[in-house]
């Protein structure tokens, strides 16, 4: 579960962070999927949410071992 857990944190950590370098550089969108789970007229703060939630999956999986 642990493993999972850190997994899905990696994603949205990943997917939150190259969204937002897209919106403020117009560069490509390296994980497409994470604009459907954003709503197109607050993506800045949808992308923001997303690293946070990431970090909050990830972090205490981590320090479980």
């Amino acid at each position: 579960m642990k493993t999972l857990l850190g997994y899905l944190g990696f994603v949205l950590i990943a997917g939150g962070a190259s969204g937002l370098l897209s919106g403020w550089t117009g560069g490509i969108r390296l994980f497409g999927f994470v604009r459907f789970l954003v709503p197109s007229a607050h993506e800045t703060a949808g992308y923001a949410t997303l690293l946070v939630l990431g970090a909050l999956l990830a972090f205490p999986a981590a320090r479980r071992g």
